[in-house]
């Protein structure tokens, strides 16, 4: 069963609020607000337009779409990008160009996509040690999975 969140929103007057695509989809399509060029190899801040007013437990977080990746080699750089409860603040995409041709952003393209999920604040507790695992310390490949690695 679908759980529904209302999060208030401010648009700018170019902006286009997140939607979702299909029924069910975890991410909510962000848009870009002012048109852009992302330069080959290079990153820029692309505007949404959109601000919001998360609750206390909650986290916006800002993630690629497959297929700018896949067809065009654009990704979000910082992903995924963290809007916390208590930001007010315009959310920007920083788009990122893997490939050797500039690409152009106009206004209206879907740019990244939102997910927006409870978040727990944690409290850091030192120990002398940790309990022991079966993976222990290893990691960056440990477990294998790639003939390669």
């Amino acid at each position: 069963m679908t759980e529904y969140l209302t999060v208030p929103i401010t648009l700018t007057d170019s902006a286009q609020a997140p939607a979702y695509a299909r029924a069910g989809d975890a991410g909510a399509d962000l848009y870009a607000a002012h048109a852009a060029v992302i330069p080959a190899g290079g990153r820029a801040l692309v505007k949404t337009g959109v601000s919001v007013a998360l609750p206390d437990g909650y986290a916006l977080f800002v993630q690629p779409r497959s297929g700018l990746a896949l067809k065009h080699g654009i990704t979000v750089l910082n992903t995924p990008g963290t809007v916390d409860s208590g930001y007010r603040g315009e959310i920007g995409v920083i788009l990122f160009n893997t490939t050797t041709t500039d690409f152009a952003v106009e206004v209206g393209d879907r740019v990244a996509q939102a997910v927006v999920q409870r978040v727990v604040q944690v409290i850091f507790e030192p120990v002398a040690s940790l309990d022991e695992t079966e993976r222990g310390a290893g990691g960056f490949g440990h477990s294998g999975g790639h003939a390669k690695l």
